[in-house]
């Protein structure tokens, strides 16, 4: 890359121009115009057919002759990685480029978009690197032509830190400057606070942060507003997830119980056994009197031989046995339904065996359960005053008795939408919440205090929500 040998001296003219460029980017209303003149009104320092603005973090923000760059456009992508290659090359202040300069991918394009000689004027305020600007015509550069270009930079520079600054892409671009700058590290968090800010709240802002308490006042505010998650507590419990529920057969007294809680069974075991004293004497007397019928239906049998009008009473005495069958064998059902017996594999979950032994039941009534002993959920009950608003899937988290630090992950499955009377008396709303998968396998009856996650909400919120509960309850505000 070679410079063209031409350096004419600065006439006065020249020098009247570059103050005047300075003096209009001072009294620039904001970014907007500022970029606008760099590309656009340095062609009375230096002819150029085209220029451009590209910006760190931003992109191309201006070409000249266009009011506003579209950044979809093929001509903007491409001069996007043109940048971005030569961002780090640029050795000096300058640099003048060809087309057989850049990779292959990108000379390519070259005599679509731009003439042949193209130079690149990094823009630097100390080592902060804030962009570049691309400069193209037909003829070669000329080094007279780089320092006019360097100097009208050097006055554009201060006044677009000044204005691009309140913007808000600037104020993120100085906070990502801030945060990278090893420099910065001692001054935060004030550098990070004061490069977001605008520059005519700065003042303000440092007002507020000399002053002990106000900073300590500020910070505070600051973190009562973190969200966090809203959480509530409850005793929770693992349950079978689709248990198969006993229920008993006939309304009758438990004579026997078969099982221990807890204890593993299988298809057709017996459980329970009811009282079959009744039963067995109504077979006894369903079968007695299922042998008269019979013999009487033989006895008109033989009458019938002799008499026809015996034959007419068959027909009722086949009936009759007919009748007296059925009541047997309705009752002898009955008889083996007595024994209570295991739908399903599994382990078997009742109170204790002699709660049961001499109490009656009624038909339908639920006398146990069986489940997998593995395949189990979470069952919480939620005080009404903790029944929070709470998303769709809302994480759970079971802290069992038996194991504090492995807590057991789950989420939400339903709430009870009405509140049920417990046997201490309270009422408490119904939670059921499904395992994780990757969840190790945990045994039913276990239980522990479950943690129910809600929407997110200010910590203030989440600090003083109980006490403003309470104090409603008490003073009605």
């Amino acid at each position: 890359m070679q410079h063209a040998a031409d350096n004419k001296g600065v006439t006065a003219d020249t020098l009247v121009t570059l103050l005047g460029l300075a003096r209009r980017a001072r009294h620039a209303r904001d970014a907007s115009e500022l970029a606008f003149m760099l590309v656009n009104e340095s062609f009375v320092l230096a002819s150029y057919r085209q220029a451009a603005l590209w910006i760190n973090h931003e992109g191309v923000r201006a070409l000249s002759g266009v009011s506003a760059p579209e950044h979809n456009a093929p001509f903007v992508q491409w001069l996007q990685r043109v940048a971005q290659h030569l961002q780090d090359k640029v050795q000096g202040n300058v640099l003048a480029f060809t087309a057989h300069d850049l990779p292959k991918d990108l000379n390519e394009d070259w005599s679509e978009w731009w003439p042949a000689n193209a130079a690149l004027i990094p823009l630097r305020a100390g080592k902060q690197e804030l962009g570049a600007l691309f400069l193209t015509r037909e003829e070669p550069w000329t080094d007279m032509e780089f320092a006019l270009l360097n100097e009208w930079i050097d006055a554009w520079i201060p006044a677009w830190q000044l204005q691009h600054r309140d913007t808000t892409q600037g104020r993120f671009t100085a906070w990502l400057t801030a945060v990278t700058d090893k420099q910065n590290w001692r001054r935060a968090p004030k550098a990070m606070l004061y490069a977001l800010a605008p520059a005519r709240i700065q003042q303000t802002l440092l007002d507020l942060w000399r002053v002990p308490w106000r900073r300590y006042t500020a910070l505070a505010c600051l973190v009562l507003m973190l969200p966090v998650r809203l959480t509530v507590l409850a005793g929770g419990e693992l349950v079978p997830a689709n248990p198969a529920v006993i229920r008993a057969p006939l309304d009758g007294v438990v004579e026997q119980v078969l099982v221990q809680p807890n204890q593993h069974v299988k298809v057709g075991d017996q459980l329970f056994v009811l009282d079959r004293t009744t039963l067995e004497s109504r077979v006894s007397v369903a079968s007695q009197a299922l042998a008269t019928a019979q013999a009487e239906y033989r006895q008109q049998v033989q009458l019938a031989v002799f008499d026809p009008k015996s034959k007419a009473q068959l027909a009722i005495l086949q009936g009759t046995i007919a009748e007296r069958q059925a009541d047997v064998d309705y009752l002898q059902e009955q008889l083996q339904r007595s024994i209570v017996t295991a739908p399903r594999d599994g382990i078997v979950l009742f109170d204790y065996p002699s709660e049961w032994i001499g109490r009656p039941v009624t038909t339908g009534e639920r006398m146990a359960s069986i489940g997998d002993e593995h395949d189990v959920e979470i069952e919480a009950w939620l005080a009404p005053g903790d029944l929070i608003v709470m998303p769709a899937n809302a994480p759970v988290t079971l802290y069992l008795n038996t194991s504090p630090l492995a807590p057991v992950k789950a989420q939400v499955k339903y709430v009870q939408y009405e509140a049920t009377q417990r046997p201490d008396g309270t009422l408490a709303y119904r939670l059921r919440a499904t395992l994780d998968k990757e969840q190790a396998l945990q045994r039913v009856g276990l239980k522990g205090t479950a943690k129910v996650a809600g929407e997110r909400v200010p910590l203030v919120y989440w600090i003083l929500r109980r006490p403003l509960a309470i104090a409603r309850q008490f003073i009605g505000l």
